[in-house]
């Protein structure tokens, strides 16, 4: 015969299960003025949604140059959410295109329209066209700290190793 304990141990290891399972969608107000459709997740399990350029002209990014690319996307974010700008993979170990200030961080107070740093990496010129996808963007919570200003840390075995101090 089970006993309560039983069933508490098998209802948190289903709720656990179907947690695992469960898949939150997350509304977000967006206002698109580019000439693309909204960003997407290319593949069911991806995490980043893939921002386009949405240009007028392209752009030829010089090696070692920067440049700020708008994506056309205005969003507002939920409190305690905020959104990351990052590379995309195949751009950076193909063209050596890569995100400047990766993550950028988009705030969820922040109504400006996404733009994206991009910098070449490369010994080659690269051009930026519009609908190109040029990063990608993560959108996730996060907590807010509040300090405790104190003299001392507790110890650990790291310590204060840091920068490759832990291996090779």
């Amino acid at each position: 015969m089970r006993n309560f304990a039983t069933y508490l141990i098998m209802y948190c290891v289903e709720c656990a299960f179907i947690h695992h399972f469960l898949i939150f969608i997350m509304q977000v107000k967006i206002i698109n003025r580019s000439k693309h459709e909204l960003p997407k997740y290319e593949t069911e399990q991806s995490a980043g949604l893939d921002l386009r350029a949405n240009l007028d002209a392209p752009i030829t990014l010089k090696p070692m140059e920067r440049c700020l690319v708008p994506t056309g996307l205005f969003m507002a974010l939920p409190k305690g959410y905020e959104a990351q700008v990052r590379p995309r993979s195949g751009l950076a170990i193909k063209k050596g295109v890569t995100v400047l200030n990766s993550p950028g961080t988009i705030d969820a107070d922040y109504r400006g329209e996404v733009c994206v740093v991009l910098i070449n990496l490369s010994s080659e010129p690269f051009v930026i066209n519009d609908g190109e996808r040029i990063a990608q963007m993560i959108v996730s919570r996060f907590e807010q700290v509040e300090w405790d200003d104190v003299e001392v840390l507790d110890e650990t075995e790291r310590g204060a190793g840091g920068f490759g101090h832990t291996g090779k």
